[in-house]
């Protein structure tokens, strides 16, 4: 969430908005969860990894083992989130956070597209 405020000054100028953010690839996705405690990021890829196991008959591999895997956890979780900005602040829950979702064991550079509706 820091990173995006850092990168996004804009927002501590909207009085009243919401900031929509879309990530421009398809094997992340973007989600706002609890940012408190660290083990709940283990505990959604423990989860993701249950739903959608890296074990099933992929046919769509080109990239490696966990192309496919990848493509189908971003489906479930989503390119978007929108939140709302109330007086120059992310309008967030107590313990909500914006996360980046990578499902790609290998590192990639990721662009998020920011758009402030006023």
């Amino acid at each position: 969430t820091k990173e995006v405020l850092n990168k996004i000054p804009e927002v501590s100028k909207t009085k009243i908005g919401i900031l929509h953010l879309f990530v421009q690839h398809t094997s992340c996705a973007l989600s706002v969860n609890e940012n408190y405690d660290p083990d709940v990021r283990k505990d959604m890829t423990m989860a993701l990894d249950k739903i959608v196991p890296e074990s099933l008959a992929w046919q769509h591999t080109d990239e490696g083992p966990d192309d496919s895997v990848s493509h189908t956890k971003a489906s479930l979780i989503g390119s978007s989130i929108s939140i709302p900005i109330t007086d120059g602040s992310l309008n967030l829950g107590t313990w909500q956070g914006i996360y980046l979702c990578e499902f790609r064991k290998d590192k990639h550079t990721r662009r998020i597209v920011a758009t402030i509706i006023p």
